[in-house]
């Protein structure tokens, strides 16, 4: 179910409903401090967000959290501050750039005041980040964690370090816990979050914030939405560092491919009138169940257009399996790589002469 754009000010730059909790921790006292890309990230996440020209964030609803502000308590009085305001209809974001630490068969974050000796009751774990996420009400929440950065050079930050400091699956499974809940990570728990040679920003960072900045595949209605950005950093990380730098995305019960942002200030780009665009997507659908009887799996389509079979749903008959599978691209999923341009131009491949197929590449 898509959600009105109205709740979110279209073209007058304001996402009111938006609150965000950003946080970052580079020159630790006691733990290996990490570059000062790490500080660059919580900065120009800020600065993209209460943007009018970007994401239109309310700025007395977005707070910033570095080095020696982001203690272990400042952090969880942010996180209660966000449960008391957060309404139900609002999007909830939270960006955390630093250290992540294994406790036992859980991932912990690291504040500025842990301690190394105490790590257990000095860092904010999973269990109880999951808690204090339970405890905001709003149904769209988005937990970003940029948590092991490499030094320079696309290095490791150092050397003597296993590569264990990232969220564990477990971890991110629990932190996803919930209706409208969204964890997207840097990088798998046994790879490192890197940041290139002289850039600014972390590489994860770099691509998050090009999404955030209008840079991301989206239907051009004004706003960005979840899938679309995880989509937009994933394909982009891996191109930079293939097989060793995956981002992932974990959500338990997730209906609905939810703005998380204006796109641009809100500005539309694209005639996105639901009725033109719904037209377009049941044509595409009753096309390509009648050429495609099984399926989106039928002849390797999906897969040939850049799609990826396992981020289906596929129903019990193939136009099931269309709809289900359309409706996912629609909202921006269904793999990095495909699109409704991609999926029909593959489709002309097999059918060169099929007459709606190439009015429909024309207009796509």
């Amino acid at each position: 179910m898509d959600t009105p754009e109205a709740d979110y000010v279209v073209g007058n730059a304001c996402f009111s409903d938006g609150h965000a909790l950003v946080i970052a921790v580079a020159d630790y006292v006691q733990v290996r401090p990490l570059p000062a890309a790490v500080l660059h990230d919580a900065q120009d996440i800020v600065a993209t967000l209460t943007s009018a020209a970007h994401c239109g964030y309310a700025s007395q609803n977005v707070k910033l959290l570095l080095n020696n502000h982001a203690t272990l308590d400042a952090i969880n009085q942010e996180l209660e501050a966000l449960a008391a305001r957060a309404k139900p209809s609002d999007t909830v974001l939270i960006f955390f750039s630093g250290h992540g630490a294994p406790l036992g068969d859980e991932s912990a974050l690291v504040p500025y005041d842990c301690d190394p000796r105490r790590i257990a009751e000095s860092t904010l774990s999973e269990p109880k980040l999951s808690a204090a996420l339970a405890r905001i009400k709003a149904e769209r929440l988005v937990v970003l964690i940029d948590a092991c950065h490499a030094g320079a050079a696309a290095s490791f930050k150092s050397d003597d370090v296993a590569p264990t400091l990232g969220f564990n699956e477990k971890s991110l499974s629990q932190l996803a816990q919930g209706t409208g809940r969204v964890l997207i990570a840097s990088s798998r728990a046994t790879e490192y979050s890197h940041v290139l040679d002289g850039a600014r920003n972390s590489l994860f960072t770099e691509h998050l914030l090009g999404a955030l900045r209008g840079g991301a595949r989206t239907n051009g209605d004004g706003l960005i939405r979840v899938f679309e950005v995880f989509n937009h950093v994933c394909e982009r990380v891996r191109k930079a560092m293939p097989n060793k730098q995956h981002p992932i995305f974990k959500a338990s019960d997730l209906e609905d491919n939810f703005p998380i942002a204006l796109e641009l200030g809100g500005v539309k780009r694209l005639d996105s009138s639901p009725s033109n665009a719904g037209k377009v997507w049941r044509q595409l659908e009753d096309i390509l169940s009648d050429l495609y009887p099984a399926g989106p799996q039928d002849q390797e389509l999906w897969l040939r257009a850049g799609g990826d079979i396992s981020r289906l749903r596929l129903g019990s008959t193939g136009r099931a399996g269309w709809f289900a599978a359309l409706r996912t691209l629609r909202q921006g999923g269904g793999g990095v790589g495909i699109s409704q341009s991609s999926l029909t131009a593959t489709a002309l491949q097999d059918f060169p002469h099929h007459e709606e197929l190439t009015n429909l590449s024309k207009g796509s």
